[in-house]
């Protein structure tokens, strides 16, 4: 039996997908190895292959040396879980092409967990979507999610103001939070508690 965990995370940006795996690392009590996709795509023919393969070496090392199996998390993978190019003839499609299949290789064989987190899903190559054991899709938050997020965000609204902004608004938890950032800074600044029009303008 395979023992490795390989999940998709996907839905509209701010939905909390990433956050979602930074909590699950802490309820676990794991650590989480995350990868930089522009970072591993280099401009070197070649050396974009050797980085990946590195990033998966790096990760069985890790994972030998903790009590806990880390977390490998692939954020924004839109860029190397895609389809294939067929029949690649530039450079940077055949580099594409490369990578995304040494990381289908490296599934193969994984033993450890990994979780990639993606926007798009039509665009899913259908190799990747095989490997993944678990799809989830994280859907834009209903009218009392909303409630609840912009409450426990600004616990200072009442209850009536905080449905209304839930109504009006079709605002992410992220999108969310950035408008409470905006306010906490814009108090800190005043020293006044910014007002209900305000927070509509944020």
């Amino acid at each position: 039996f395979r023992c490795g965990f390989t999940c998709l995370f996907y839905g509209s940006a701010g939905t909390g997908k990433t956050e979602t795996v930074l909590q699950l690392a802490r309820q676990t009590g794991r650590d989480i190895m995350q990868v930089n996709i522009s970072q591993i795509k280099s401009m070197w023919v070649g050396e974009s292959e050797k980085n990946i393969k590195q990033v998966f070496d790096n990760y069985r090392a890790k994972a030998k040396e903790c009590r806990m199996t880390p977390i490998l998390l692939f954020n924004e993978a839109d860029a190397i879980i895609g389809k294939r190019q067929e029949g690649a003839e530039r450079a940077v499609d055949k580099m594409e092409n490369s990578i995304q299949n040494i990381i289908l290789q490296e599934m193969e064989t994984l033993e450890g967990i990994m979780i990639a987190t993606t926007n798009l899903t039509c665009n899913l190559d259908k190799a990747f979507e095989r490997r993944f054991i678990y799809k989830i899709e994280f859907e834009r938050p209903t009218l009392e999610a909303k409630t609840q997020i912009w409450k426990s965000m600004i616990p200072s609204l009442s209850d009536e103001f905080a449905v209304s902004l839930a109504k009006d608004y079709d605002l992410s938890g992220g999108q969310i939070e950035n408008v409470s950032r905006k306010r906490t800074v814009e108090l800190i600044l005043s020293g006044v508690e910014p007002s209900e029009e305000m927070i509509r303008e944020y």
